[in-house]
């Protein structure tokens, strides 16, 4: 059994910052790419950013310039730092990861909302 627990999600002005993590817990042999989605309301999920274990990574045009993502291989975790933050990044943002257990699968978290608002 695999558990992701994300943190760091709240409400921001526009134009701040929040930094979301992630950790990965239970019985992992590796982590693969790990990635952050978000879904906003009447929004189908969309991929924010992700980063494979190796270290490269893609974003979202949306996010380009803005959002940072990393990864502590040591501790099964990966970030996201977000700037400059817009009303239209409102969203619950979701972590996700391949992991290999017995054999590769992906799991989500539960999710963390992020709200820009004023």
């Amino acid at each position: 059994q695999v558990q992701l627990v994300e943190s760091g999600g709240g409400l921001v002005q526009p134009g701040g910052s929040l930094r979301l993590s992630c950790a990965a817990s239970g019985s992992i042999f590796r982590l693969y790419t790990m990635a952050w989605y978000r879904q906003a309301p009447g929004k189908q999920r969309e991929l924010v950013a992700g980063i494979t274990r190796e270290g490269t990574i893609n974003y979202a045009e949306s996010v380009k310039g803005r959002f940072t993502i990393s990864r502590d291989n040591a501790k099964n975790s990966v970030y996201l730092q977000m700037n400059s933050l817009k009303y239209e990044d409102t969203a619950v943002y979701y972590c996700n990861a391949e992991v290999l257990v017995d054999i590769l699968r992906r799991y989500w978290g539960q999710g963390t909302q992020v709200t820009v608002s004023s």
